[in-house]
């Protein structure tokens, strides 16, 4: 039996097929397409016989990112082309300048809002997201997400989401429908396995906070006498296109803290491969909650290193902690 991203790569292929054949007819002969057509059948061919998705030098599995991004991908990365090899170290030099540019300041100061993050790539390109910015009204928004699978394609969806969040923001919509309105884009516009978890909260002039959790990791509540989780209240984005999200609120006392992170924190292991875990992570944060932003970020990163010991990071880390002053 197929696996379910063979029958989406199918699904796509058919498709592409069926459009170059139309343009075929109504455009006239066209080598070009006559190329491109006979690509696809190739990799039809393909997957009736079992051997899509492997390298033709080596037999050995394509990358999954790249097939995704381009299904007619024939050659692992280790036996491209030298020209190939060279285009496809420039579009990836050219993906993280992207990304770098679209990520917002390390330090960030609204009102009474004060806010670091931290963003690192486990590969040349990350598929973490993460954004703050305003309206006009005196309240700043901040999300933080994950996107399904790594490399290439996953930072291609990193960058739409970007795109989304930063238009429909612009129009004002309430939070619950400002979720369920980037859900419906997303899962309209990607593949079905495609999604992302992600953290999207709003923050008011007066301190108090808008969350909501579409499947991501619980935010830790820092607060002066206890700490407490946010836990998801829904899917993950863009599962399905009708989906429904619900928001909690909640008063900052001044010094409270919101503590958000992707699982290459949560889920980092060292050489004994145990897990760092949520656990340890809110009762380093809860000794450590009265710290401004970039301190506890940096606590937070010291303690990682000690654990993982030199252990190599297997995913994209990002984390950011937000505070109000008052």
């Amino acid at each position: 039996m197929a696996n379910p991203m063979e029958v989406l790569l199918r699904d796509q292929l058919v498709v592409r097929q069926q459009k170059l054949e139309t343009a075929l007819v109504k455009l006239g002969d066209s080598a070009n397409l006559r190329q491109l057509l006979r690509e696809v059948d190739a990799a039809l061919d393909r997957l009736n016989n079992g051997v899509y998705g492997l390298c033709e030098v080596c037999h050995d599995p394509v990358e999954t990112d790249r097939l995704l991004a381009d299904p007619l991908e024939r050659f692992c990365i280790d036996h491209l082309s030298p020209h190939e090899q060279q285009a496809l170290e420039r579009d990836l030099a050219m993906a993280a300048r992207v990304q770098a540019e679209l990520l917002p300041k390390p330090d960030f100061v609204f009102g009474g809002w004060q806010v670091a993050r931290h963003y690192e790539a486990a590969g040349v390109v990350s598929g973490d997201y993460c954004d703050l910015m305003t309206d006009g009204d005196g309240n700043f928004y901040f999300i933080l997400g994950d996107v399904s699978g790594k490399g290439v394609a996953a930072a291609m969806l990193m960058t739409q989401l970007h795109a989304m969040f930063r238009s429909l923001i612009s129009i004002g919509l309430p939070l619950e429908q400002l979720i369920e309105r980037a859900s419906s884009l997303f899962c309209e516009s990607t593949l079905s396995t495609h999604y992302a978890t992600l953290v999207c909260g709003k923050g008011s002039r007066a301190g108090e906070v808008e969350i909501c959790n579409a499947g991501h990791l619980p935010v830790l509540w820092l607060r002066r006498d206890k700490i407490e989780s946010i836990e998801a209240t829904g899917l993950p984005i863009g599962v399905f296109c009708e989906e429904k999200f619900s928001c909690r609120k909640a008063q900052l006392a001044p010094g409270d803290s919101l503590l958000l992170y992707t699982d290459g924190l949560s889920e980092a292991r060292n050489s004994s491969d145990e897990e760092y875990g949520i656990e340890r992570l809110a009762k380093l944060a809860s000794e450590r909650h009265s710290l401004p932003p970039q301190s506890l970020l940096s606590a937070c990163l010291e303690d990682l290193k000690r654990f993982s010991a030199g252990a190599r990071q297997g995913d994209d880390l990002t984390v950011m902690s937000i505070r109000w002053a008052g």
